[in-house]
């Protein structure tokens, strides 16, 4: 196939390189940067200590040719600016692959594409950017999930080309549920970390952030319940077990399970909500985790404060409405908003 790949961050590169190696036309759209780093030296990959380039894939700054697929890698609040510029593309019918954490982002692309055929997508794998055209695979545990957007969609012809790049590879009969099940892995030890810039596990040592973190899942898992959704396994994930034990397990076998599943599964990296805020994006993922199922509890008239205090203070943050310096470090602070 000839792939146009739009958002070519950490995770954008790595599906890259992987179905470059594969066979297929890969074409990158990123930032100048990037582009003379690809051109000059290949798209490279670090796994498992072992680096690795391919020439075999293209890096452009701007959309120009046609292909057969879009993939869309870019941060979900980035989803309209990406759609605009795929949107000649689109209306001649190529499809889009929307690969992106959190709830929401081909609900946007919807709107501002109207009837363009869209897939949706996760994946559970850990990378981070190097530098410019270098990715590094933290963790082996993990692969891709597939699911249509609408009735009578099929993606077995997308699976078999994720497999045949090297990726573990899930088919789910429904988006909603797949990525809702995504987000209730993606709340965990994200928001509380970035607001305080502390490491997921010393929020989770803390019983009284634990407890926090303990009640925005079930505030979320509450949300997925009235909407008729059920958790989902994700490659290397056992979601509806986890939820299950969220719900259940005494506090001191669920920290100990946190630690394993969520801070080990990460590879030693902060949370992505922390990167964002160190970086000091004008935007947040956290308006499509924790702002997601605070909006959808409002439609549905549900109370979600844990969730709500999460989202309201780093957006606050990330606006520059509230300075970093009066959480970063001071748990107490947090606490006292969550009224705990």
């Amino acid at each position: 196939m000839k792939l146009l790949i739009v958002g070519a961050g950490a995770i954008g590169s790595l599906v890259g390189y992987r179905l470059a190696c594969a066979g297929h036309d890969v074409t990158l759209v990123g930032r100048p940067a990037y582009v003379d780093a690809v051109r000059e030296r290949g798209l490279g990959l670090e796994e498992a200590g072992q680096r690795a380039y391919t020439k075999d894939a293209q890096a452009v700054t701007h959309v120009a040719e046609s292909c057969d697929l879009i993939i869309f890698t870019m941060k979900a609040y980035d989803t309209a600016v990406a759609a605009a510029q795929v949107q000649p593309l689109a209306q001649q019918g190529v499809p889009i692959l929307v690969l992106q954490n959190g709830v929401g982002g081909e609900e946007r692309l919807a709107r501002v594409l109207g009837q363009a055929t869209v897939f949706s997508a996760i994946i559970t794998l850990v990378t981070e950017a190097l530098e410019p055209g270098l990715v590094r695979l933290s963790t082996s545990q993990g692969g891709v999930g597939l699911a249509p957007t609408a009735p009578r969609q099929s993606v077995n012809s997308l699976a078999e080309a994720f497999q045949g790049a090297g990726f573990k590879v899930a088919v789910y009969p429904h988006y909603r549920a797949m990525k809702w099940s995504k987000l209730l892995l993606n709340i965990l030890g994200n928001a509380s970390p970035a607001i305080l810039g502390l490491s997921p596990d010393r929020v989770f040592a803390d019983r009284r952030l634990f407890t926090l973190e303990r009640t925005a899942f079930r505030e979320a898992r509450a949300v997925m319940r009235a909407l008729g959704l059920r958790p989902v396994s994700l490659p290397g994930y056992p979601v509806p077990l986890l939820a299950w034990g969220i719900s259940s397990l005494p506090e001191w076998l669920l920290r100990h399970i946190f630690q394993r599943t969520i801070v080990r599964s990460r590879g030693g990296k902060m949370p992505s909500l922390y990167l964002d805020l160190v970086r000091q994006r004008k935007n947040s993922e956290v308006e499509f985790l924790n702002g997601a199922v605070v909006a959808q509890a409002r439609e549905m008239g549900m109370r979600v404060p844990a969730n709500e205090v999460l989202y309201s203070t780093l957006m606050g943050i990330v606006r520059g409405e509230i300075p970093w310096e009066n959480y970063r470090g001071q748990p107490e602070r947090l606490l006292e908003a969550a009224g705990r």
